[in-house]
Formats: C-alpha cells, sequence, structure tokens
C-alpha cells in the first residue's frame, strides 16, 4: 500500500496554460487552425501530460498484462484456460498478431506474469510478478484478496518505473487471460451502473448458451460479493482479475511519471475505469486507441470521458488496437515538431476579410474598363 499511496500523491491535474501554449504553436504552423482535427487534440494532450511543448515519441513499449481467473469454471469461455500459457509462449516466440503490429510500428513487446496458472521459465521479455496461479472463481466469492488487489496495482507501478528506466517515451496496454472479459463485464456493470446484458459480449466467440452462463456467472459474482461502486480496490478485489489490476496500476504509474499510456481495448478500458475510480485525474493521462466490438467498451469509454482515436471492428486484445494507436500519437507529436511555421516557410497568413474586400474595391475604383 506504500508504493500504491506514494503514486496517488504524485497524480496531478495537467497543466492547462501548457495546453494553451500548444495551441498557440499549432495555430502557428503552414496550415488552416484545427484542420488537422484529432492529430491536433492529441498533440495537445501529449504535451500537457509530459509537460514538454516539444515532446518525443522514440521509445515504445507495449506491456501485455496476463493472468488467469477462475471464472472459467461456469463455462464461460470457447477456450481452455490452458490458452493462456500458451498464448505468452506465443508472445515470447514473436508469433502472435501484437507482436507483428509492434514491430510494424517500431514497439518492443514485454509480457508480465501476474498470475497465469503456469510457471515460466526467465526469459527477456518476460516479468515474473506472479500473485497467484489465477484469480479464485468470482461467481462463489471474491475473485482475490484486498492485499492481492493492491498487490496488482503496485505490480502494475513497479513494471512502469522499470519500463521508464530504459528510456521509453509512452507505454500501451495489452492483456491475456482467458475468462477476461467475464471481469471486465463485471466491473463495468458494478462502475457504470447498468445492467449486466448490455456491457457482456460473446467474448473469444462463446454461443448462446455460453453467453447465458457468462451473465449468470457475473449476476452471481455481484449478488456475493457486493462490491463497493465507489471503491476502485474493492472491485478490483471481487470481481476483477490480477491483469487488469496491473493495467491499473500501469495508468496510475504513468500519470504519475508523466507518461502517456494508450489504452487497448475492453480489458484496458476495464483497468482504467478501476484507475479513474482511485484516483479520478488518472482519465488525463489516458489515450483510447480503439472502440472494441464488445459493446461494454462504449459504456467504459463514455463513462471515462474518452473518444477514441478509431473503429477498427477490432475485439483481439494483446494492444494489437494500441499499438496502432501509439502510431497515431507519433504521428501527431511529429506535426508539432517538425511542421514550419508560416513564418519560416514565408507563407502567407490568412487575410483579414474586411480588409480584403475593401482593398478589392479599392483596385476595382480605380479600374477602367478598356474602350
Amino acid at each position: 500500500m506504500n508504493k500504491l499511496g506514494k503514486t496517488i500523491k504524485k497524480i496531478k491535474k495537467p497543466d492547462l496554460n501548457l495546453i494553451r501554449q500548444a495551441q498557440a504553436k499549432l495555430d502557428s504552423l503552414t496550415k488552416p487552425r484545427g484542420s488537422l482535427g484529432r492529430l491536433e487534440e492529441l498533440a495537445k494532450q501529449i504535451v500537457s501530460i509530459t509537460g514538454n511543448l516539444r515532446p518525443k515519441i522514440k521509445n515504445k513499449a507495449v506491456v501485455v498484462m496476463a493472468a488467469d481467473h477462475g471464472v472459467v469454471e461456469e463455462s464461460i469461455s470457447a477456450f481452455p484456460k490452458e490458452v493462456t500459457a500458451q498464448m505468452v509462449y506465443n508472445f515470447l516466440n514473436g508469433g502472435a498478431a501484437i507482436n507483428v503490429l509492434a514491430r510494424h510500428v517500431g514497439a518492443e513487446v514485454f509480457v508480465i506474469d501476474m498470475g497465469v496458472a503456469t510457471d515460466f521459465q526467465k526469459h527477456r521479455l518476460l516479468m515474473l510478478k506472479k500473485i497467484d496461479y489465477g484469480t479464485k472463481n468470482m461467481a462463489s466469492g471474491p475473485a482475490m484478496t484486498i492485499h492481492q488487489a493492491v498487490q496488482s496495482l503496485e505490480v502494475g507501478i513497479e513494471t512502469v518505473e522499470e519500463v521508464i528506466k530504459k528510456d521509453y517515451d509512452i507505454i500501451a496496454t495489452g492483456d491475456m487471460g482467458i475468462g477476461n472479459t467475464t471481469a471486465s463485464s463485471a466491473i463495468a456493470a458494478v462502475i457504470c451502473e447498468t445492467d449486466i446484458e448490455s456491457v457482456t459480449g460473446y467474448g473469444t466467440g462463446i454461443d448462446n448458451r455460453g453467453f447465458k452462463n457468462k451473465v449468470n456467472a457475473i449476476e452471481r459474482a455481484i449478488s456475493v460479493n457486493k462490491p463497493n461502486k465507489g471503491d476502485g480496490i474493492d472491485i478490483l478485489s471481487k470481481v476483477g482479475g490480477f491483469e487488469i489490476g496491473g493495467i491499473a496500476g500501469i495508468i496510475l504509474g504513468c500519470a504519475a511519471n508523466r507518461i502517456p499510456v494508450v489504452i487497448d481495448g475492453f480489458i484496458s478500458g476495464a483497468g482504467a475505469l478501476i484507475a479513474a475510480t482511485i484516483v479520478p485525474d488518472s482519465t488525463s493521462y489516458v489515450i483510447a486507441s480503439h472502440c472494441s466490438v464488445e459493446k461494454g467498451h462504449r459504456f467504459v469509454l463514455d463513462k471515462l470521458g474518452l473518444e477514441p482515436l478509431f473503429n477498427f471492428d477490432m475485439r483481439l486484445g494483446e494492444g494489437t488496437g494500441a499499438v496502432i494507436g501509439i502510431n497515431i500519437a507519433e504521428a501527431s507529436v511529429k506535426i508539432l515538431n517538425e511542421m514550419a511555421t508560416f513564418d519560416q516557410a514565408g507563407v502567407s497568413k490568412k487575410v483579414n476579410k474586411s480588409i480584403h474586400v475593401r482593398n478589392l474595391k479599392e483596385i476595382a475604383g480605380k479600374y477602367t474598363p478598356a474602350q
């Protein structure tokens, strides 16, 4: 709790004066004001996050949090829990979608074992932070203890501290954990105060029977555990997951250290909800990459007040949407840093309309039609 408490105290609101300065700089560039739309808004957000009018995004990291979920006992997934560990090996071997997209944008992938039900050997891209061999079945009791919930948050914070020591400028969040859409739906239902079916989807491709099992499991989890909607740690301990807590910790750690964090889809969104419940100002440091096909994600983004950068009908997770978001964030910063101003380029600025019309009238008055 000591690390979490210290981190919470470090999180401040972004500097609005810096946003105004960034706006003035953007308006001086060789383009009509506001003509680059969301890219300009994103550049201003990154300035406010970093506290730097010339922010750089050179070294990029994707942190994939992995853990198992006891709720898979309720037949809520199309895949067995063994797939979590198998996919971790796939990440480490460079064969997953996140590896391909990370290579495409020049980002490094780090995998964190938060609570996979398998022991792994050391690997340069794997951080062994196992809290337990998966959570308990939340449909019959708390998913984890309060101590474990805090531990998962602090592991996320520690991960940020380790990554930024290696000079990474931006972090994307990813996830792997069979059963984690069930936990995310439970978190969303509690914090967004909506009915369970509205925030529950078909995850990895379950059939209608599996969907009913999933909704029923979430209903029982909320009924049995009675999570406090205003207490992020309580919610996490009762219906969350170790990787979701880790993602929330990454967001808090990034906010405390003024590092932009690009979140992925529904699972990362659930982590952002937990972080925002603990520290509302942490959301100012979050960039929402995309809107997932998982229908609960829209509720999550609306609750957080975040507008995604794109919608590609994605629902894979792993951080796949977040790395594409990093690419867009990098583009926005390059616009700010590399475009010439009107003065530098010798380009005429926008003409005052009233002066322009008057001058035309003067010219017209001096004009004598040819006879």
